[in-house]
C-alpha cells in the first residue's frame, strides 16, 4: 500500500512541475509580446469631431495640450494616457495607460479619440489571449 502512494505522490509532483513550468512559459512569451507590441512605428493618433489634429510617436516622450487645452496627452516610455481633462466625469483619464496598436482612450464630452497605430500587427497578445 506505502508504494501506491509513493507513486501517486510522485505523479503529484510531476503535474504540478508541468503546469508551473507551462505558466512560466506562457507569462515569458506574454511579456515578450506586450514590449514588441510597441515597436518603433507606433504612434498614438488623436482625432478631435472625427477629424485628425495629432500623430505622437510612442518612442518620444513628451506632454501635448489637446483641443485647445482641455485634454493633456502625456506619452512616456511607450505609453500613451490622459492626464488631464475638463470634462465632469473624467472618464477618459481612467482608462489608463495604451501602448498597443488598437488600444484606445475616448473622452465623449470632449469629441476627443486617441488610437494607438502602427507597431507590430502579430504582437497583440494579452492576458485573455
Amino acid at each position: 500500500m506505502e508504494k501506491t502512494e509513493k507513486k501517486k505522490y510522485t505523479r503529484d509532483l510531476i503535474l504540478v512541475g508541468i503546469v508551473l513550468l507551462a505558466a512560466l512559459l506562457l507569462f515569458f512569451m506574454v511579456r515578450n509580446n506586450q514590449e514588441k507590441a510597441t515597436g518603433t512605428g507606433a504612434e498614438a493618433v488623436v482625432t478631435v469631431d472625427g477629424l485628425e489634429i495629432g500623430r505622437y510617436p510612442l518612442k518620444t516622450n513628451g506632454t501635448f495640450p489637446l483641443n485647445g487645452g482641455s485634454n493633456i496627452l502625456v506619452v512616456e516610455n511607450g505609453e500613451a494616457w490622459v492626464s488631464e481633462a475638463n470634462c465632469p466625469d473624467k472618464v477618459c483619464m481612467g482608462m489608463g495607460k495604451i501602448s498597443r496598436n488598437g488600444e484606445f482612450i475616448a473622452c465623449l464630452p470632449n469629441r476627443l479619440i486617441v488610437v494607438v497605430e502602427g507597431g507590430e500587427q502579430n504582437a497583440l497578445v494579452d492576458g485573455m489571449t
